[in-house]
This record gives structure tokens, C-alpha cells and sequence, in this order.
């Protein structure tokens, strides 16, 4: 396993009964109901959420916190920090939870931070979540200064350790500075197209085709704000996935579902205000959503229903190969190009 990783990568959609399933992006709160819900889907491995504004000591108390949650349902979950974690979660019958933070607000302006943060387990790192920061810009201000000399340092940091750039909250400038001056490829973990739903959240087509230039990958999310009408059901959902694969090819397309099921009016208001203001925010939801938004749809309430989506993409007009890449190969793929940097073969 070690010693062929890429070429595992590389193959494992091609599995016929059981295709790796991964989501790229989860919010979370997490508890043993929903790591059960992520055995009902069939989820390989699912990234976690361990901070949105949190600073360093809040975010070392979450990862301390997810240690031990982990080891506590160790019969449905493993911690996953090499790519050889999630095929063991797959060969075991559990699910790889990759830890990950919505924001660089964890390095509290200290580059050498990247390389600890990884050392304890974070593998994936947004340069920003939705204000402005050192580092780039974010969707939802007015002005996007792009990649920040301070931001190109974090990027070749991540890059040589072996962490994922996520530039889902990013501005338009800021990813396609990123996406030009990262060794590695990045990713979208959770957002869609813009040219299929108009939301700042979203990416524009020029953004998307850099993306897959560079072999990044973008996680489709399923949270109504951000899809619209592609919400309403799985059907639905799989005509927007055909759509983006029309865009930028079906090697570049994956699932980031933005799920979190147990979140409640704190866990919201955190998500979005942070400590920066007093003021209302509606993040996503914009307050006012844009024509044919909806709530995500029935058929995704919970991970349970993402054991569906490649049958439903089989049912759409992919071939099984095709949408076994979609539902996990292709997250697979971009991990081991990543994750390996910084650890050796990578497994």
C-alpha cells in the first residue's frame, strides 16, 4: 500500500460494489448519532470543521477535544492524517475523519504555526473564512486585495508540510492568485458554480477552469443557499454535478456537502459572527436569498443519504467509473498529491 498509493489513488473508483465515499467539507458539532449517520452513508472519510474564528488555544483545545472523541468511537472512526488512513477506514469499515479549520485564524500571524498545526493533525487550512485577512481576501467584502506577501508565505508553508489550501470563502482574486502560486494543487472544498447559481459564495467559471488547470479539485456543496433549485432532490443535485463536469472535466468534480445537522442557533451564530460584530449576519443564507434559492433538500438531511449519490449519478449518465471518481476518487487523488509533502510516501 505504501510503496503504490498513487496508483491506488489513482484506481480506487474503479471499485464495483463499495466506492470510496468522501466529503470534503463538514461543519460539524460531532457525537457518536452523527459518526453513525456517516457509517449509514457508506462515508469513507469525512473532512471535520475544528475551527472557524478560533485562535491558537482554542483551536489546540479542539483538536485535544476531537482526540478524544476519536478515541472514544474508535469502532466507527479513525483519525486520518495520510492518505493510507483513509484505505484502512475503507478496508475496515469505518469512516477517516480529516481535521480541518475554515479560517488561518489558528496561526495568529505566526507562519511557523502552519508546520505545528500539522504536526497535531490539522491537513486542511482555508486562507480565509469571511472577512478579510492578513492573508487574502474573502467572498463577501467589497474590495479583494488577492494573495498577501504574508499569504504566499503561508501557501509555500503548507505546501512543503503537507496541508490542503481550501479557498471556499475566498474572493475571486485571492483564489486565482493562490491557484498560480501554489506548487500543489488547492481546492474548493464546498462551493459551486456561479455561472449555475449566483452567490458570491460560488466561483466563476474563469476560476474554476485555473483550478483544474492546476489539477485542484472542487467540492459541490449541497446547502441550498449556495445551489438553488439543484438542492430540491438528488436528481437535481446530479444535474448540477453534470454541469460542472461539462465545465471542467469529471477529474476536477467532487462532493463537499457543507452538512452540519446538529448545529443549532449558537453553533450559527458563532459560524458567522464571530466576535467581529454585534450586527446580524446571515453568512450563506445572505438574509435575502437570491431567486430559487431552497433549503438543502430532504434527501440529504443527514450523511446518511450520501450513501445515494453515486447511484444517482449513475442514473444521471455517468459511467460507474465516472461517478465512483465523483464520490470519492477524486478527493483521494488530490490527498495523496497533498497530504504526502510533508509525510514522506504520503501512507
Amino acid at each position: 500500500m505504501t510503496a503504490t498509493t498513487a496508483a491506488t489513488a489513482a484506481t480506487a473508483a474503479r471499485t464495483t460494489d463499495t466506492p470510496l465515499v468522501i466529503d470534503g467539507l463538514q461543519c460539524g458539532p460531532y457525537d457518536r448519532d452523527v459518526f453513525q449517520q456517516l457509517r449509514a452513508g457508506r462515508v469513507t472519510c469525512a473532512t471535520a470543521t475544528v475551527a472557524f474564528w478560533e485562535d491558537a488555544i482554542e483551536t489546540m483545545d479542539a483538536l485535544a477535544a476531537w482526540n478524544d472523541l476519536l478515541d472514544a468511537n474508535a469502532d466507527l472512526v479513525l483519525p486520518a492524517r495520510t492518505v493510507g488512513d483513509i484505505e484502512r477506514a475503507h478496508e475496515t469499515g469505518r469512516t477517516a475523519i480529516l481535521l480541518g479549520a475554515q479560517n488561518a485564524s489558528p496561526l495568529q500571524g505566526r507562519l511557523g504555526f502552519v508546520r505545528h498545526f500539522h504536526a497535531m493533525g490539522l491537513r486542511v487550512m482555508q486562507l480565509t473564512y469571511n472577512n478579510n485577512t492578513e492573508f487574502g481576501g474573502s467572498c463577501y467584502e467589497e474590495t479583494d486585495p488577492g494573495l498577501t506577501r504574508f499569504g504566499r508565505e503561508v501557501v509555500r508553508e503548507m505546501n512543503a508540510v503537507g496541508m490542503l489550501v481550501d479557498l471556499s470563502h475566498s474572493g475571486e482574486r485571492t483564489r486565482r492568485d493562490t491557484i498560480e502560486h501554489s506548487a500543489l494543487p488547492v481546492a474548493l472544498t464546498h462551493a459551486n458554480p456561479r455561472s449555475l447559481y449566483d452567490h458570491p459564495r460560488n466561483a466563476d467559471d474563469a476560476t474554476l477552469k485555473a483550478l483544474a488547470a492546476r489539477d485542484g479539485v472542487v467540492g459541490l456543496a449541497t446547502y441550498g443557499s449556495l445551489c438553488g433549485r439543484y438542492a430540491r432532490t438528488l436528481d437535481d443535485w446530479c444535474a448540477m454535478v453534470a454541469r460542472t463536469v461539462e465545465l471542467v472535466g469529471v477529474r476536477h468534480v467532487a462532493i463537499g456537502t457543507d452538512l452540519s445537522p446538529k448545529a443549532g442557533a449558537a453553533e450559527f451564530a458563532w459560524m458567522r459572527k464571530g466576535r467581529w460584530t454585534r450586527s446580524e449576519q446571515r453568512g450563506a443564507d445572505l438574509g435575502s436569498p437570491p431567486a430559487g434559492a431552497t433549503g438543502t433538500g430532504e434527501w440529504l438531511a443527514d450523511a446518511s443519504g450520501l450513501a445515494r449519490v453515486a447511484d444517482g449519478l449513475v442514473a444521471t449518465g455517468f459511467t460507474r467509473d465516472e461517478a465512483h471518481a465523483v464520490v470519492g476518487g477524486n478527493w483521494l487523488r488530490l490527498y495523496a498529491s497533498v497530504l504526502k509533502a510533508g509525510d514522506g510516501d504520503g501512507s
